[in-house]
């Protein structure tokens, strides 16, 4: 128990104001066909193929996936989304 205290300092932290779920969420589904909910997260690659899948489909799908992945976003705990999708890095529902 005691080598827990000292060893602290080697534990992951992270700080709340890191969490990106609230713009990531409203991006999402504000914004949805433009992909900057995915760019906001840092998944480039990803940003860059939703916005290809939107161009062929005029948005169509991508405003319902947009949709779609901006209420899970919204819907996850401010723990569960900072774990899921900031620190695992998980850039597809």
């Amino acid at each position: 128990m005691e080598n827990q205290k000292y060893e602290s300092w080697n534990q992951p932290q992270h700080n709340r104001q890191d969490n990106k779920k609230l713009p990531a969420g409203l991006l999402a589904i504000l914004l949805g066909p433009l992909a900057i909910h995915k760019f906001f997260l840092g998944y480039t690659t990803e940003g860059i193929i939703w916005l290809l899948i939107s161009l062929f489909t005029c948005g169509t799908v991508t405003t319902l996936l947009g949709l779609i992945e901006g209420i899970i976003y919204l819907t996850k705990s401010d723990e569960e989304f900072f774990q899921t999708y900031q620190v695992g890095k998980k850039a597809w529902f």
